[in-house]
């Protein structure tokens, strides 16, 4: 298929965008239906799909199809259809903690996506505006932090099921880039006890099958101490642990929040920088655009225009 028509050839030039929620998608044998919030640019066809997966902060409503505004908001005004569930992690269900699955529910995360790719009918119906917009060629998975762990899970990552001792493999073939956002790292002797005691299918993660190309993100200042006692560098594993192709983005002073990713304004952001997240944006924006489209040259002019001169925001390394 051609290269999408994008409503906007330019970061300068953001197109309008809109934005419905919830669209409610039919979930039989989970705890509740899934909820989505649809965001798209109002013009433009054949629009790549990116799913995004909210993290695991401590605001209640964040870590729902309400957070990550200032990413959602920007791949949809540059031609993208972002569509973003709320996971049943999310404290803002206010589930039973005795819920199976509970507290981080890793596997229900990863199969809300697959459950979203497999309805698109159903949101496309909900959104008569999306009708015949959406390239389903092209899919990509987003997430950060958490949601790095999850879309880790959906672009090929391994895992062994604490219950049961089963292989995990959650990869969905229709899915063809990701971008992985301040992810969890490696398991074993990385993380801290509290996390390998009560979290523990961290404890086998496994990136050496995660072909998918995918661009991961990673702040030099994200020591996650509550996770890993690695330090930052933990965060740039599912780089250097998985075959290629990869890119790897480390931004220089971010810490978790990576500049404010997930939310306007929001008091848990320790790195507040709008700079910053408008690099992430961008960056993150023309890597998708290049993915998935190999002859675009956006992905190389987006990084000798943010990681060069005499300050650079951060620097890119690829294999």
């Amino acid at each position: 298929m051609s290269e999408p028509t994008y409503p906007a050839d330019t970061f300068d030039s953001p197109a309008p965008v809109l934005s419905v929620s919830p669209v409610v998608l039919p979930a039989p044998g989970r705890a509740v239906d899934l909820e989505v919030r649809v965001s798209a640019p109002v013009t433009g066809s054949d629009l790549p799909v990116v799913l995004l997966s909210h993290g695991q902060g401590y605001s209640n409503h964040l870590s729902s199809l309400n957070g990550y505004a200032p990413l959602a908001n920007f791949w949809a005004a540059h031609g993208f259809v972002v569509i973003q569930p709320t996971h049943l992690s999310s404290a803002s269900l206010s589930l039973d903690p005795d819920t199976p699955g509970a507290p981080l529910f890793w596997r229900s995360r990863a199969e809300d996506m697959t459950r979203v790719l497999d309805q698109l009918d159903v949101i496309e119906a909900a959104v008569p505006q999306l009708l015949g917009r959406l390239d389903r060629s092209k899919v990509a998975v987003a997430g950060h932090s958490m949601g790095g762990h999850t879309a880790g899970l959906l672009l090929g990552a391994r895992l062994t099921d604490p219950d049961d001792g089963t292989e995990v493999n959650l990869a969905d073939p229709r899915i063809t880039a990701g971008i992985l956002l301040a992810a969890p790292g490696r398991g074993g002797e990385a993380l801290t006890e509290f996390v390998a005691e009560n979290w523990p299918f961290f404890r086998t993660t496994d990136f050496s099958k995660m072909t998918t190309p995918t661009l991961v993100v990673a702040g030099d200042r994200d020591d996650s101490a509550h996770l890993t006692v690695r330090g930052p560098d933990w965060h740039a594993d599912p780089y250097f642990l998985s075959p290629g192709p990869k890119s790897l983005l480390t931004l220089f002073g971010a810490e978790h929040g990576l500049g404010g990713v997930s939310g306007y304004d929001v008091a848990e952001t320790t790195d507040e920088n709008p700079g910053r997240v408008s690099a992430v944006q961008r960056l993150t924006s023309a890597y998708l655009r290049t993915a998935f489209n190999p002859g675009n040259s956006a992905w190389k002019a987006a990084c000798d225009a943010l990681l060069s001169g005499p300050e650079p925001l951060g620097r890119v390394e690829s294999k």
